[in-house]
């Protein structure tokens, strides 16, 4: 099923959020084993607020797959987090971590050792996979990562989600950002079919649909949420909960339709509170999701 270009119906999944809650009994192996693979030189900021997501949202464990060898601040400011250097032989490397989840595109890059962590991720079979920014450029430029793609998500429906802001998917489609923008129900449908994947397309009034999902919108959001990083951590968002899901009863789809409204809704309240818009930082909007979520829990 291809999602219709009508009019979604609204968003109103954090109810499922009580799916969540642990039993006395629960260890980190039930709260799943996340990792998030980016970070090239000059962009590992976006890797660890990705993590910092993962980590405030419930993972059981986040790994970082940093392809910038020579950051270690994270391993000072952030001693939670297990910061690897992403090296060579990425395929068998994920074979040994045995992830419940695996993340990649934040501050990936486009070089070889981007491509060959991107190749290894699409190839890993039958678990949870969400692609953002470099990973779908990547994608958008190379023919064989996209039929990559198809054929994971024909031999496992519905475990991938791509991420795409307005550019992302216009790289995607071969068209202009305008033309996304103008029509973006058809830019949903369009990413639908051409990447066989679940599609969050973000921006104002962030749609979701899938192969197997009608469309959805999420009315929450402002726009303080137009700054650098804020994609990252709602990576990190699904990331987490889509892995707590595994062991809890909620799907990709769920999880990614829970955490888009989480996000949102956070970055609603924090400017209710005068917090932003002007000024709001994904960090405080990692901050204020870890205290929606209890509550709702």
């Amino acid at each position: 099923m291809t999602p219709s270009t009508k009019e979604p119906v609204e968003l109103a999944s954090l109810t499922l959020i009580k799916h969540l809650k642990r039993r006395p009994s629960e260890h980190k192996g039930d709260a799943g084993k996340v990792v998030i693979i980016g970070g090239a030189p000059g962009m590992a900021g976006a890797l660890v607020l990705a993590g910092n997501a993962a980590l405030h949202l419930g993972a059981g464990w986040t790994i970082l797959e940093m392809l910038d060898h020579l950051f270690n601040q994270a391993l000072v400011d952030h001693p939670e987090l297990m910061v690897r250097s992403a090296g060579n032989h990425a395929a068998a490397l994920l074979i040994k971590t045995n992830p419940d989840l695996i993340a990649i595109g934040p501050g990936l890059g486009s070089s070889s050792l981007a491509y060959e962590w991107l190749q290894a991720s699409l190839a890993h079979p039958d678990i949870p996979l969400v692609l953002d920014a470099d990973a779908l450029n990547l994608i958008a430029e190379n023919e064989e990562l996209l039929l990559a793609l198809k054929k994971r998500n024909q031999q496992f429906p519905g475990m991938s989600v791509v991420t795409p802001h307005p550019g992302e998917a216009a790289r995607l489609l071969k068209i202009s950002n305008e033309q996304v923008q103008s029509q973006r129900l058809t830019a949903l449908k369009n990413l639908v079919q051409l990447t066989d994947s679940i599609v969050v397309l973000k921006g104002q009034h962030t749609l979701i649909a899938s192969p197997q999902n009608p469309s959805v919108q999420c009315k929450q959001g402002n726009p303080g949420m137009g700054t650098g990083g804020m994609g990252d951590v709602l990576t990190g968002s699904i990331a987490a909960i889509a892995a707590q899901g595994i062991r809890h009863q909620l799907d990709l789809w769920s999880s990614t339709c829970v955490a888009v409204e989480l996000h949102a809704s956070a970055a609603d309240s924090l400017v209710n509170k005068g917090v932003g818009p002007i000024g709001l930082t994904p960090s405080e909007t990692i901050l204020e999701m870890r205290s929606m979520l209890n509550h709702l829990l």
